[in-house]
């Protein structure tokens, strides 16, 4: 059996869900997921930044469209806290073993609580990082949700 590319990618492939992967060229300017979404020819709106946020001091990883921003204060309401605030990228980068721009929801160094917008509900699939730069997969947000043990929420701002 081959070994899967990423932590992200060999987690699915251990819990059997289905997942299609969809490499691309990244120029890497920081707009990572804008950039996977143009380059693969996406609806922004279908795929997934992972963020790496801070809820009463406790690391949480939520998930909202490319063409959003996080809203910190919605992420702290369902997180049950009061307050959050964004990761550091060198904390980000060694709470997941991920590097920013690749960050994966899946497969994290440290296991994390993760929230997804829930407009992902909207679609049938969603994408998202696999675990490196220049490699989106895709899967239903329900599988997304269920194999990271996360929920749903309204977190995406304007």
């Amino acid at each position: 059996m081959a070994r899967a590319a990423t932590p992200a990618l060999a987690l699915l492939a251990r819990a059997g869900v289905a997942v299609s992967t969809h490499p691309y060229t990244a120029p890497g300017v920081a707009a990572y997921g804008t950039e996977a979404a143009e380059a693969l020819d996406l609806d922004p709106h279908r795929v997934f930044k992972t963020l790496v946020a801070e809820v009463d001091g406790r690391p949480v990883l939520a998930m909202v469209p490319v063409s959003g921003s996080l809203d910190l204060k919605a992420l702290a309401t369902a997180r049950g806290g009061k307050r959050a605030t964004m990761a550091d990228p060198a904390a980000a980068e060694r709470l997941t073993g991920y590097v920013t721009g690749g960050i994966s929801p899946l497969g994290t160094r440290q296991r994390l609580p993760l929230v997804l917008d829930d407009s992902a509900l909207a679609f049938d699939t969603v994408f998202c990082s696999a675990g490196r730069r220049g490699l989106q997969m895709e899967l239903a947000p329900a599988d997304l949700v269920a194999t990271a043990g996360g929920v749903t929420a309204a977190v995406a701002g304007a």
